[in-house]
């Protein structure tokens, strides 16, 4: 009889199983033996789910090589499900914990309890970049981890701010590790998955997709009490990151930009709203030792 744990992995591969079908799967078998001893018509039925979806997730579970396949992956990449010990106890709080994250790098950096989420556009203005390094640096240097998605502009910059400067940096995807996206700074990836962490609850062979972003997002704030908003247009997926924070409970910083410019508007609005005001790293400190 196989595991909770393996039984949970195979069925987190097959594309037609979700996150909610998952939690159904979990609410009628904890131990999740019944989709291996089922038959199409019984999963149809007990799921509440199409007969042709049914047949799909029970041909990819009982396909010795797709499941070769996840071996090999397994093999290659370290695996933690939401019951495992070493599951980040922040994330496992969060409304929406991801079921299964495959790792590479140093997962100890996950342990970490200084962390902070630093999200923001994909275009930044000249301006940014200099803000970004007079707060971030003092920060790495006090011993915060650094946590954002790899996304071309903030994200990557943050990244490359915490390596060139002796700190910590996690990466979170929005595909698996055989598609890596962007594919602007593979280098970036490379590094930070022999020296720094990359996670995904995408398993390996799973390309990126649109709606994976906004998912992905939600563990970004969930991996850290804070997340620090540096530039943001209205519409976003950094603002998406804020309200996914504020959901999550944890509290969300935002630098100030230069007005009229179109990605400072999602940073004054979040301002305007409740979140604290960023001019220098002390606003952050600080206010992290009081509540310490």
């Amino acid at each position: 009889m196989q595991s909770v744990k393996e039984n949970l992995i195979r069925l987190h591969h097959a594309p037609q199983v979700t996150r909610p079908l998952l939690r159904k799967m979990f609410q009628i078998d904890p131990q999740l033996q019944f989709p291996f001893t089922s038959t199409p018509e019984q999963i149809s039925r007990l799921l509440s789910i199409p007969l042709p979806r049914a047949i799909s997730i029970l041909h990819h579970i009982h396909d010795t090589n797709i499941m070769r396949k996840l071996d090999n992956h397994l093999q290659k990449y370290e695996c933690v499900t939401l019951m495992d010990d070493s599951y980040p106890p922040l994330l496992k709080a969060i409304p929406d914990s991801p079921f299964v994250l495959y790792m590479t790098g140093n997962p100890q950096l996950l342990t970490d309890s200084l962390a902070l989420s630093v999200v923001g556009t994909r275009t930044p203005s000249s301006y940014s970049l200099p803000a970004m390094k007079s707060i971030l640096i003092p920060l790495i240097h006090f011993g915060f981890t650094l946590v954002s998605g790899m996304a071309k502009g903030i994200d990557q910059y943050a990244h490359h701010l915490a390596c060139r400067n002796n700190g910590t940096t996690i990466a979170v995807l929005g595909s698996g590790f055989d598609h890596i996206y962007p594919t602007n700074d593979i280098a970036l990836y490379q590094y930070l998955s022999e020296k720094q962490l990359v996670i995904s609850e995408y398993p390996p062979d799973r390309k990126a997709e649109k709606y994976h972003f906004p998912e992905r997002n939600r563990i970004i704030s969930g991996l850290t009490g804070a997340t620090f908003v540096v530039e943001a247009r209205l519409r976003s997926g950094s603002l998406i990151t804020v309200d996914q924070a504020l959901e999550q409970g944890r509290d969300v910083y935002a630098m100030p930009g230069l007005a009229g410019k179109s990605t400072s508007e999602g940073c004054h609005k979040i301002i305007n709203q409740g979140a604290k005001l960023v001019h220098s790293y002390k606003d952050i400190l600080e206010d992290w030792l009081e509540k310490i």
